[in-house]
């Protein structure tokens, strides 16, 4: 008879979050100190681990300094052959071993007690070599592996990226670190393009659809299908026209509705944002007010058209 996988699946998941859960009656002052420690340091974070703790140290660091904290990751193997040179007195060491025994990492802790390197450890032993020669150790500790073996590091590799989390989100809010810190350093992400990207940047500004007040509505309908933005633009900002108006008017007036000017269903002064705004001013802008477009002002008038589509390109 075939095994129940998604029980399997769901038996993983209960492991995995108890161990998580566990870490919230482990946590002491230490923690304190070891954010205290990074705030405080001239230097940079050296994280440090071996085998799947240093797969897990890598996505730590790589958290970090999108987050403000300057860091690297070192690989015990290699600091032990020369890369011990990269770390300076002003370096906050974090070392990542469950056992606490790890030899790679043990062996680097003489240099790093010369050199004058504050030691944070994450381990599961609290009684380890790492965690007793450490300035500041968090607790990692799992009732239990969610290998049936207990071979596998899952349930403590969880716990010991778990808590790089929440050293990380810790260290922003030491910091205030604010959405537009994070752009900086995710220019290339959708978020980093809404807060860095000007309006300018996106906007369209060719061939708009431009009427005057008076145009009649043969020359409103023909403007707006050559723009192709589902809107008219008249007397440069002073008033918009949709194609919603449009609909809306042509219900309500019947046979006169070809009679009708652009001054006769225009929406007068029409939402605006500035060219210089950025793309998440004009997302807020048109969220707040449940529109799906915004005329760019430059000086007082219309130059251009920002569509909700634009801002997720």
């Amino acid at each position: 008879m075939p095994k129940d996988y998604q029980a399997i699946a769901k038996q993983v998941f209960d492991i995995e979050a108890e161990a998580i859960l566990n870490l919230k009656n482990q946590i002491d002052d230490d923690f304190n100190g070891s954010v205290n420690a990074i705030i405080n340091t001239q230097g940079r974070v050296v994280i440090c681990g071996m085998g799947k703790s240093g797969l897990i140290g890598k996505k730590i660091m790589a958290t970090l300094a999108s987050t403000g904290t300057p860091c690297f990751f070192m690989h015990p193997g290699e600091a032990f052959h020369g890369d011990l040179g990269m770390v300076s007195p002003n370096d906050v060491f974090l070392a990542l071993s469950n056992s606490g025994e790890t030899e790679e990492v043990i062996r680097l802790l003489p240099f790093l007690k010369d050199n004058g390197n504050i030691v944070i450890s994450m381990t599961g032993k609290p009684e380890s070599t790492l965690s007793k020669n450490s300035d500041f150790h968090l607790n990692i500790a799992v009732p239990k592996e969610a290998c049936p073996h207990q071979l596998a590091p899952t349930s403590s590799t969880t716990a010991t990226l778990v808590m790089g989390d929440a050293l990380a989100v810790a260290l922003m809010e030491a910091r205030n670190f604010q959405p537009h810190e994070f752009a900086r350093f995710h220019p290339g992400g959708s978020l980093g393009r809404k807060l860095l990207t000007r309006v300018k940047h996106e906007m369209k500004s060719k061939n708009l659809p431009l009427i005057t007040a008076s145009a009649p509505m043969k020359e409103v309908i023909h403007t707006m299908n050559d723009g192709r933005l589902g809107l008219c633009i008249v007397d440069h900002g002073k008033g918009i026209i949709t194609d919603g108006d449009l609909r809306r008017h042509m219900e309500m007036d019947g046979g006169n509705f070809m009679k009708l000017t652009a001054d006769d269903i225009m929406q007068v002064n029409p939402k605006m944002i500035s060219s210089e705004a950025r793309l998440n001013e004009a997302e807020e802008l048109m969220n707040l007010h449940k529109i799906t477009a915004l005329l760019v002002e430059e000086d007082g008038q219309a130059v251009g058209v920002i569509q909700i589509y634009d801002l997720n390109g």
